[in-house]
């Protein structure tokens, strides 16, 4: 079934190809159909999961407010759900902060961590969050992408749209709260990713790539917020290699043991 039942409600979710599985969390007034070219890339060699938060995509969305702790506990859900112990992780946006907080929280459940346009607390805006896609200003010539797939695929009709963009705007000017001294504590490999005219501010990303251990950064020229779809090509490209230098030294590692 492509729905499970999470926290009391029925999120939307997709499994496709073989191997090791990988995990993507959209961000905020996302859907599947944002990552559908990494999805469908990573689905050559990985078994690739992902689900649609409430008030997301196909998701309903619940009463009261969002929080990442909440989505720390759906996506923990998710994992059981679908009989996985960890994975690699690859997060955008609101997905990178619940990625960042299951990789300090719960280790044992995230292999890998790619962390884009991830922030630490509400000020990493460059600019106050705006009433778009996890706070991005779109070209006034660029149509509302994210916008056009909330309209066709939310069981909630599209005029909960701005109920949804609402509460999203409330949780990024509230929320997170993370210590950049704390981001020590994570072990699991880390590629750290934003664009070059984010919304983050490029000094927060490099904050978070120096404070996680070995971390990598990269930084995607010519992109803003949404460098996801803007440059898939690249975006994918450099997951797709984090992901196989981890692949390759574990068997270097192995077959020296």
């Amino acid at each position: 079934m492509p729905y499970h039942r999470i926290g009391g409600v029925d999120l939307y979710a997709e499994a496709a190809g073989a191997g090791e599985p990988v995990l993507l969390l959209h961000g905020g007034f996302c859907s599947l159909e944002f990552f559908r070219a990494q999805a469908d890339a990573l689905a050559a060699g990985h078994r690739v999961h992902a689900f649609e938060r409430p008030g997301h995509g196909r998701s309903a969305d619940i009463d009261g407010e969002y929080s990442y702790a909440r989505g720390v506990a759906d996506t923990l859900a998710y994992l059981d759900a679908a009989g996985l112990d960890r994975a690699h992780v690859i997060g955008f946006s609101d997905g990178a902060i619940i990625g960042l907080l299951l990789a300090l929280d719960h280790p044992e459940r995230v292999r890998s961590l790619v962390a884009i346009s991830a922030n630490l607390d509400p000020s990493a805006f460059a600019e106050p969050a705006a009433d778009e896609p996890d706070g991005d200003e779109p070209d006034g010539d660029r149509p509302d992408v994210e916008r056009m797939h909330y309209e066709r695929l939310s069981p909630d009709g599209p005029e909960h749209a701005d109920v949804v963009l609402a509460k999203l705007l409330r949780l990024w000017t509230s929320e997170p709260n993370l210590d950049p001294a704390d981001l020590a504590r994570i072990a699991a490999p880390v590629l750290v990713m934003a664009a070059d005219r984010d919304t983050i501010r490029p000094e927060h990303t490099l904050l978070i790539a120096r404070s996680i251990p070995g971390a990598q950064l990269a930084i995607v020229p010519g992109t803003t917020h949404l460098l996801v779809t803007e440059r898939p090509e690249l975006v994918t490209t450099l997951i797709l290699q984090f992901v196989r230098s981890l692949q390759a030294r574990e068997r270097r590692s192995s077959q020296t043991k």
